[in-house]
Order: structure tokens, then sequence, then C-alpha cells
């Protein structure tokens, strides 16, 4: 294989499998064969990458005061103001974390790590007030990301976050609450059209006393789990929770629904479905291994075909941090990038629902295209921007602050702020080679083929500066 070709390859490697590369790492992986660059991108990293941004001393104290002032009828005054405060306390901490994790995104040196949590997090999408339990969900899916998926499944499912979300702790003996099960079945592991409402019926009562304590710690309470024989997939037994979820599991559609969803998040939004057949069997034959799944999923020639090059459109996530990896940005206010996530569709943390964003083409209307194609301008030139679309109406974190933004400042109430981000020009001038020329420069920002116009339009360029900016403002921009 020749030298440029493998440099495409990494590329377009690195755009998929993480949020882009820079020009150096690039020019030295292109060196080595792709499976031992897929190797170094599986390594497990030296260090804990767990974030640790929550107190859960402080967590803990606020829930316990919050569930006595829950529990009483009437509060006074000072009551209702103390359950005012935690609750603005929670949402300034829960705010706090979603920037923590896009700026762990942006630094990371595991960037497939935080790739798939990424795709796990709209996977088994969940929301919560609670940021100790939102954060405790994120590391689960960061740690078990890329080990064993029964092992992941099982965590994600013992966790408060979900638990709450999906409303298991009203699941008992007798009262059987059937939404865990439901989803779990149709988002998490079969898809619809594999189980029956009776299979659904039979496993909520296998989970029935999967709870969590004051401290949010997973709790079995033996006494509200409905220990009678269930009949689940035709087999029979006193089944509990992992019982159901090892049966789910010998079912090769569960295999085949993951790959799925991993073929179109990672090489195309058109499944093939030969190729998915030979990700399932791969995923299925190595006990539910993600990193062997991804390792066939990235050494696959058909991963690199030109109909998988530069034909997906960025998730808002993947717009923001290849952005600022790329160009070295620092964020001055980082609150930005939380209204910055609203407008474009996708605040993490906050799906919309429990399937998650349903991304590929419903990421791009006429309003979100014209901020995207802004938006590298005004970061990489410190410029004024709108928000006025998109923003989540539970959000009243962005609400709170496009009103500070707002006052006295515009008449037509629409919400204004400087972006106030710095670009280290230097830096990432100083990756590129001495004599690289503009379009050069645009063959290696643009993950899709470049046409006449764009030739001919950066063929005029004298600046790089001016042409990393012209090309990151243009629509095949926006593809990976």
């Amino acid at each position: 294989m020749s030298a440029k070709d493998n440099f495409s390859k990494v590329k377009h490697l690195y755009n998929r499998a993480g949020f882009g590369i820079s020009y150096p790492e690039l020019n030295k992986l292109s060196k080595k064969n792709i499976s031992k660059v897929v190797d170094g991108l599986l390594e497990e990293p030296k260090k804990d990458y767990a974030i640790t941004l929550v107190n859960d001393t402080e967590s803990r104290r606020q829930m316990l005061v919050q569930s006595g002032l829950y529990a009483k009828k009437d509060l006074t005054d000072d009551e209702k103001k103390m359950r005012r405060e935690i609750v603005q306390m929670q949402n300034k901490v829960s705010r706090d974390l979603n920037i923590a994790w896009v700026s762990k995104m942006i630094n990371t040196e595991s960037p497939l790590r935080e790739k798939m949590t990424l795709f796990w997090h709209g996977h088994f999408a969940c929301r919560n007030n609670n940021p100790m339990y939102a954060q405790q969900l994120n590391n689960i899916q960061r740690q078990h990301g890329l080990g064993s998926f029964r092992t992941l499944l099982v965590e994600v499912s013992k966790s408060p976050a979900m638990l709450q979300y999906l409303n298991n702790q009203q699941n008992k003996k007798g009262k059987p609450n059937e939404n865990f099960a439901r989803e779990l079945m149709e988002l998490f592991t079969l898809g619809r059209g594999n189980y029956t409402e009776n299979d659904i019926k039979e496993s909520a009562r296998s989970f029935t006393g999967w709870s969590y304590d004051k401290d949010g710690a997973f709790i079995f309470r033996k006494t509200q789990h409905d220990d009678g024989t269930k009949t689940f997939f035709g087999k029979i037994g006193n089944f509990e929770g992992e019982n159901i979820i090892d049966i789910i599991l010998e079912k090769p559609e569960t295999a085949t629904f993951i790959s799925k969803k991993v073929y179109k998040f990672f090489v195309n939004d058109n499944p093939n479905d030969a190729h998915i057949k030979e990700l399932a069997d791969h995923f299925y034959n190595s006990k539910y291994n993600i990193s062997e799944l991804m390792r066939k999923l990235f050494t696959s020639e058909w991963f690199y075909n030109p109909e998988n090059v530069g034909t997906k459109i960025k998730s808002p996530a993947e717009f923001l941090i290849g952005l600022s990896r790329e160009f070295f940005v620092t964020y001055n206010k980082p609150q930005v990038l939380i209204q910055l996530q609203s407008s474009l569709g996708q605040y993490l943390f906050n799906p919309p629902n429990v399937a998650g964003w349903p991304g590929g083409q419903n990421w791009i209307d006429s309003s979100s295209l014209m901020l995207r194609m802004r938006i590298p301008s005004l970061v990489l030139n410190d410029g004024e921007i709108d928000f006025s679309g998109k923003a989540d109406p539970e959000d009243e974190a962005v609400i709170a602050l496009s009103r500070i933004a707002t006052t006295n400042a515009n008449s037509n109430n629409k919400p204004k702020s400087y972006v106030n981000a710095q670009a280290d020009w230097p830096k990432f001038l100083d990756t590129l080679p001495k004599g690289l020329s503009p379009l050069a420069l645009t063959e290696f920002l643009l993950q899709p083929k470049l046409n006449d116009k764009i030739t001919k339009m950066v063929s005029d360029n004298k600046g790089l500066r001016s042409t990393a900016v012209e090309i990151t403002s243009m629509p095949e921009y926006q593809l990976c």
C-alpha cells in the first residue's frame, strides 16, 4: 500500500474512532500497518480515566436533606428556600459535569475510549438530575465501554441513574413496573420484534427488588422480589435480573442489534446487512467482547471503502470536540459549550428520551446548518453569536445563561454571547510541515474528496490561517 493510501486510511480511522488527528501524529502512524494503529487505539490508558468532579460526600448530604424535605407535607419558608438552593446547586454541578466531560474529550489521550463512552451514552440514554448518579453512569460506560458487554449491561442496569430513570424503584412483588424490562429488550439488547409482551411481564417480575440505597449503591431488596417461577423465552425458572440478562445474551439477535448500532455510529447511516452479520457473528463468538468487535470493524477492508469515507454527518459533540482539539481551543467562559450543545441539538447528559438522539440526517436542518457553519469562525476568531433555537425546554441552565446575556443588550430579546475562546494558532501552524500549501491543508482538514469548486477556491489563498477558517466554515467540514 502506498504511503498516501495509508495516510488517508489512518485519517479516516481517527475521525471515526476518535475526534480527528494532528498532522505529526498522522504522519507518524501512517508509517505503521493499520492493524498496529488499531491496537494502539485499543490500549488501556496508563492512568485512571474516571471523572471525579462530583463530591460524593456533599451529594449524599444533599440527598438526605432532600429526602427529609420531600417526606414533609407542609414546609416552612426556610425549608422551601433550602430545597430550592439544593436544586440550584445540583443544576450548577450538572453543568460543571457536562463541561468536565467535554473538556476530557477535547484533551484525552485515549480518543477511542471517550468515543465509545459517547456511543454508549447515546445507546443507554438516561436523564438524571442527580449529578453524582450521572457521573457514576458516565464512568461505568467509560470503564466497561471496551470490555465485556455483559458486564457493561449489568452495571448500567444496576446504576441508580438508570434504576431511577426507568422506574425500577417502583418494580415490586405483586405490583411489577415493566418500564425497565421493556427498554432493556427494545432499546438496549434485542430490538423490536424479537420478544413478546409476556417476555416483558416475566422479565419485569425477575427485576423486582433491584434498587439502590440512600448512598446511591445498588441493593437487592429480597422482600420486594417476586421469587415465583417465571417463563422467559421458553425457559422456566426462579429467575432474577442477571438470569434474564444471560438469557437475552444467549440470543444471536442481541449481537446483531448491537452490531447494527455500532455500524451506523462508526461506519455508515445506511446499514450493510452482510457487514453487520460479519460483525455480529464475531461479536457473539467472542462472548460479547467489545474490543474484539471494534478491532474487527476497524481492520475490515470495507470500513475504508469510498462510500464510508467523508459521508457521515458529525454529531454536535463530534463537531465541537474535533474543532477544539484540532486548533487547541481554550474556552475562557466554558458555559458557552453548553449553549452551543443546546443550540445544535445535543446537550450531553440530557437526551431527548430513552431512545437517545436519532442522529444521521436529524442532526441537520436549515437553522442548525447555518449555525454550524458560523461556529468555526466565531470560535477561532472570538465572535458574537445568537442562541435562539433548539434549546431544551427542561434546560434551566441555558435559559438562565441566556437571560443574563440578554440583559439590557438586545431589544429583540434574542440571547447573545461572546464565544470568548482562543485558538492557539502558533501551536496549530507549528504542527504543519514547512511549505504546506493551502490545497494540502484543505485535503487534511476535509474528509470528503475535494471537488473542483473547493480546489479553485483555495488555490488563490496565501495564508494557512485564513484557509483553515474558510475550510472549517464549509458544509463539507460537517462530514467525517
